[in-house]
């Protein structure tokens, strides 16, 4: 894949695409950005690369792994993204549910027999409590990252299920409502 740089400016964007898409790569990356700027300067940088990139060709946005920054991506034409954010998060405990980010390190879970998400599926839903992934993280135990990145995983390939049938049956803009009330 050639790779579209730029920083934030839409004009060094627009002219790294286009002189990108004069090499005749297989694919494109976006790289430079979801590095630690704001959504309201990263989304004008990355609507003025995708404006260049031919829709009939991968667009991949390299780092990129939250999911309010996914839905965004995917609505302006991003085909995938990678990121260590599922395992990043993992290892200090945090999961992704439908309600958002939950911190299994807080005191509240200590007996809990719920699952991480009762709307989730997953082997580790299904098999472990949320008091039991506490206590794995409370006492340093490896397996809890694992569990919870497993988890995490999980979690991200049916929010990409879900956005793939929200394209398909034209309800992406209530998708991505819903998405930024939870995840602003």
């Amino acid at each position: 894949f050639g790779i579209v740089q730029g920083g934030t400016e839409a004009d060094l964007r627009a002219e790294s695409a286009q002189r990108t898409v004069e090499l005749d790569f297989d694919g494109y990356a976006i790289g430079g950005l979801s590095v630690g700027e704001s959504r309201d300067v990263m989304l004008p940088a990355l609507e003025a690369a995708i404006a260049h990139l031919p829709a009939d060709q991968p667009r991949y946005f390299m780092g990129l792994g939250d999911p309010l920054g996914i839905i965004e991506a995917v609505a302006r034409g991003v085909d995938m993204m990678d990121c260590v954010l599922p395992t990043r998060l993992a290892r200090h405990g945090t999961l992704l549910t439908d309600a958002g980010k939950l911190s299994i390190k807080r005191a509240e879970f200590a007996r809990s027999s719920d699952p991480i998400d009762p709307t989730c599926g997953c082997e580790v839903c299904q098999r472990y409590s949320r008091g039991y992934l506490r206590h794995l993280v409370a006492i340093g135990e490896p397996t809890a990252a694992t569990l919870c990145t497993l988890h995490n995983l999980s979690w991200l390939l049916r929010f990409m299920d879900r956005i793939r049938a929200a394209i398909r049956s034209g309800t992406l803009d209530q998708m991505r409502a819903d998405v930024a009330a939870v995840w602003h």
